[in-house]
Formats: C-alpha cells, sequence, structure tokens
C-alpha cells in the first residue's frame, strides 16, 4: 500500500494526497497553524480511516451471519495530549446499528471482532490509546 502526499506550496499549509487505489484526498491545517481550513487535518483523517475501518468490519460480519442490517454510524470522538506530540489519548466509537430483527448479542459480537481482529486501524491505535465502544440498535420501520 502507498500513498503520495505533496504539500500545495507556499500560501499555506494544505496537502493532497494521492492513493495507490488511485483516489485524491485533501488535507489542510487549522489557521492558527498556517492553515486555511478548507479541508480535513490529517489526525481527522486518521480518524476517519479508523471509523470507516471499523464500519466496514461491523457490516460486513453482520451481512455474513445474516442479519438484517439497513444502516451503521459510528461516531468518534477523540481527546489528545495538551503537548507536543498531540497523539491521541482515549477514543470513543459509538456505533447506531439499524436494522430489522438485529440480535443485540450479534451486533456486539460484530463490534468485538472488529475490534479484536478484523480493524487493523482500531487495533492498531490500540496499543498506544485508551479504546472504548458503546452500541445503539434502531430498528427500522
Amino acid at each position: 500500500m502507498e500513498v503520495k502526499v505533496s504539500w500545495n506550496g507556499p500560501s499555506g499549509m494544505s496537502f493532497r494526497a494521492q492513493t495507490g487505489s488511485g483516489h485524491m484526498v485533501a488535507m489542510d491545517g487549522a489557521p492558527g497553524g498556517g492553515g486555511h481550513n478548507l479541508a480535513p487535518r490529517p489526525m481527522e483523517m486518521l480518524l476517519v480511516g479508523t471509523g470507516g475501518c471499523t464500519a466496514y468490519d461491523v457490516v460486513l460480519i453482520l451481512q455474513r451471519g445474516r442479519e438484517n442490517v439497513l444502516g451503521c454510524d459510528v461516531t468518534l470522538q477523540a481527546e489528545r495530549a495538551a503537548t507536543d506530540p498531540k497523539v491521541f489519548t482515549k477514543i470513543n466509537f459509538h456505533f447506531v446499528v439499524t436494522g430489522r430483527n438485529l440480535k443485540p448479542a450479534a451486533v456486539e459480537r460484530a463490534v468485538k471482532l472488529s475490534h479484536e481482529k478484523y480493524c487493523s486501524a482500531s487495533i492498531m491505535l490500540a496499543h498506544s490509546v485508551e479504546m472504548t465502544h458503546s452500541v445503539e440498535i434502531v430498528e427500522a420501520p
């Protein structure tokens, strides 16, 4: 896997990334750090990738278990260290899984399997970050 990140030039702190799969992503810094707030911060992108990784796993695990899953949202709330390097110190994952007749045990199992076995991003972060999760199940009409 490879990505190339390029600075957009001397007028700020924005960057563009091209992924190995051919997609472009923009990133920018906060105005206080020389950025123009035109795109997500790099640390936000880390959370985006982690959230996408675990949500993907949860949906796939539930589908393979023949659960009638119709939606999956995960909100990540992170805390960072006060001083440099401002690493993440805590991340809470709140899953809202929507479906018909979803078994709570199956949803909890899917989240647990993602965090303990399948989600490379969250497993990697768990080595240095306190991680918690909560699950909410919504019955679809």
